[in-house]
């Protein structure tokens, strides 16, 4: 995802999930399809540049990685806390699977219940 109206729509749209590593934003993607990524790694994670950006490199080939076992969302990334030693790729690719997984079980539980709408009549 590059644009900001994605962003925005999945941010005002999706279910979170968190992981120890992750913090996963999903929302149903609005054209059938692949998977799609977008990234936020702010200086809130780290003030240096270099530490952000293999943060990015991390998240991206984890995703690479893990891409035919995830469900059709567009997910944004944000890395947990402080920059830690493990983390590396393998572990953020088994991550990003869970939490898919998870961030999808809740979005069809989100579906699944009437709205307000509904329950007023």
């Amino acid at each position: 995802m590059r644009s900001s109206r994605d962003f925005s729509r999945v941010y005002r749209t999706g279910v979170r999930v968190r992981g120890s590593l992750i913090l996963l934003v999903a929302a149903p993607s609005l054209n059938p399809g692949p998977p799609r990524l977008g990234l936020s790694v702010g200086r809130k994670f780290s003030k240096k540049a270099v530490v952000r950006n293999r943060a990015r490199r991390v998240f991206r080939e984890a995703f690479r990685l893990a891409r035919p076992e995830l469900p059709p969302l567009d997910l944004v990334m944000i890395p947990m806390g402080p920059p830690r030693s493990d983390f590396r790729t393998p572990a953020a690719r088994a991550e990003l699977i869970e939490l898919a997984a998870r961030a999808m079980e809740k979005w069809e539980r989100r579906e699944q219940r009437p709205s307000r709408r509904e329950q007023r009549g």
